[in-house]
């Protein structure tokens, strides 16, 4: 009995039907499941995998066949002995290990990260809060120098200034009156108020007009 007879054409990689398959009727063909064959490409020649299949498989005997094809544990041991599988098998265990080996570098940075995140906590607890705290302190002198020289607590402070010229002018007066004091004193003295007062009262004039 030939090779070929032994295995349908679609496992030797070809589509010639001019060799019967003499075991298509025994029962350890029906055993042979139609996903465990190899698909060959439509042109008829063997794809470079069924071709490694193939030469696997050309010195074996007939009973070694029948027993790949009926036999669970001679068709493992068969698939895994085949370079495809080592190859494909050898690929995954060298992706594993670089796998691992990444996360072992992880692991080993990680301490370094966790001491990234205590030195950011420190600087968020304690420089970040001193600093928010200036920053609060020049905020409030900020807004302290900008009252003192708004145009509107500027004309307040000299309608007060002018206020207390008029008042001491009155009352310097009154002293004159009850001759409490000389009239050279007063003349001093009142003359400096007036011109106090008249000086803030254009300052006033000027800026009030400008704010308007």
């Amino acid at each position: 009995m030939s090779f070929q007879s032994l295995f349908p054409s679609l496992l030797l990689g070809t589509s010639n039907s001019s060799h019967p398959s003499t075991l298509t009727s025994s029962s350890s063909m029906s055993s042979y499941r139609a996903s465990d064959r190899p698909q060959s490409p439509s042109t008829g020649s063997p794809s470079p995998e069924a071709a490694g299949i193939i030469a696997h498989l050309k010195d074996k005997s007939t009973d070694e066949l029948r027993k790949l094809l009926t036999d669970k544990n001679v068709y493992k041991a068969f698939f895994n002995s085949l370079d495809l599988v080592k190859d494909q098998r050898n690929l995954s265990r060298e992706l594993q290990e670089e796998t691992m080996q990444l996360a072992r570098e992880n692991l080993e940075k990680e301490t370094r990260m966790s001491e990234l995140r205590n030195q950011c906590m420190i600087i968020r607890t304690t420089e970040l809060a001193d600093a928010q705290e200036k920053l609060k302190e020049l905020e409030k002198q900020k807004d302290e120098i900008l009252r003192f020289y708004s145009p509107l607590l500027m004309l307040q402070s000299l309608q007060d200034a002018m206020n207390k010229d008029e008042e001491e002018s009155e009352t310097l007066h009154k002293k004159l009156l009850e001759k409490e004091i000389d009239l050279t004193t007063f003349l001093q003295k009142y003359n400096k108020l007036r011109n106090d007062y008249h000086r803030r009262a254009l300052v006033h004039l000027a800026a009030k007009t400008s704010v308007m």
